[in-house]
């Protein structure tokens, strides 16, 4: 669990009025900031082992931003849910860190946030420094999105910890064989909440009504375009072996139109990978530490 001293809240107004909310570790440190931007459904504590390991642990610790979009974790509910999507919420990521002074930084993006790091390299790309793409690309896979809708729809309510552990298992352990009992609990403290009712999700539950017009039968709108404009910058893709969102074939596209791509391949995980499990966070320092030096 957190401690008080780990990091601090930063609640800031949003270019519409709504607050918004973000964890941020390490304020003191140097170097370039590293901001964090969660999937579709998650919030700020999706990244507190791995902000906890770059801003104290790694060998160049870094001042940590993670943010919660509107309408998850800490940040207020916008009651216009046509509100939640990834234009609205870059102009929030932006203006939290302009009230940040924060002008440039290294992003990582899990799912939707890296969709959100194609929308910021397209508004303000002099902000980006380096980019870690977890689980995401520039093409997203009908399939990923219709297990995303599918257990979204279903949305279980246990009533005790324990339950909500075992419900996490049952929609994610097939392509989650990798992870232990350990990893599983922390997931639900990260996604949930407890409550009077029982262990819910940490979001807006209208945000499930985003999915309802998507066409999962077809084809997507690729993202390749953005990608393309991404190519000058320090690049680290990360994709979980089992993932039926980021495709394999995808990536080795990503790697012909970006040659400088590092890429991780994280066995015995789906959509998306753990951040803090087998070895990712010093990955991602080294690649964080090795993009810095190389730009001066």
């Amino acid at each position: 669990m957190a401690n008080a001293q780990d990091f601090s809240d930063f609640f800031y107004t949003a270019p519409d009025g709504l607050k918004v909310h973000a964890r941020i570790y390490g304020e003191a440190n140097t170097g370039w900031p590293v901001v964090c931007l969660p999937g579709l459904t998650r919030n700020a504590r999706d990244f507190h082992e791995v902000a906890l390991y770059l801003s104290s642990k790694a060998k160049n610790p870094r001042k940590v931003v993670a943010f919660d979009y509107r309408g998850r974790g800490r940040s207020d509910y916008d009651p216009d849910i046509s509100h939640y999507n990834v234009g609205i919420e870059a102009g929030d990521v932006l203006a939290g860190l302009l009230e940040l002074g924060i002008e440039e930084a290294a992003f990582i993006g899990t799912s939707r946030g890296g969709l959100i790091i194609h929308v910021l390299g397209a508004l303000k790309p002099a902000a980006l420094k380096a980019i870690v793409l977890n689980d995401i690309g520039p093409v997203i896979e009908a399939e990923g999105l219709a297990h995303i809708r599918s257990y979204l729809d279903r949305n279980p309510k246990p009533k005790t910890f324990a339950e909500a552990v075992d419900a996490q298992r049952r929609v994610h352990g097939a392509g989650f064989p990798a992870l232990a009992d350990a990893d599983w609990a922390r997931m639900v403290t990260a996604i949930c909440r407890d409550t009077d009712a029982g262990w819910v999700p940490d979001f807006d539950p209208a945000l499930v009504e985003t999915l309802a017009g998507v066409d999962v039968t077809k084809p997507l709108p690729d993202l390749w375009p953005q990608f393309d404009a991404l190519a000058a910058m320090p690049l680290l893709a990360i994709r979980g072996g089992n993932s039926t969102l980021l495709s394999a074939t995808t990536v080795e596209e990503m790697q012909k139109r970006h040659p400088g791509m590092q890429t991780i391949t994280v066995e015995g995980q789906g959509h998306a990978p753990f951040l803090e499990t087998g070895g990712l966070p010093q990955e991602i320092a080294g690649f964080l530490d090795k993009a810095e030096r190389e730009a001066w």
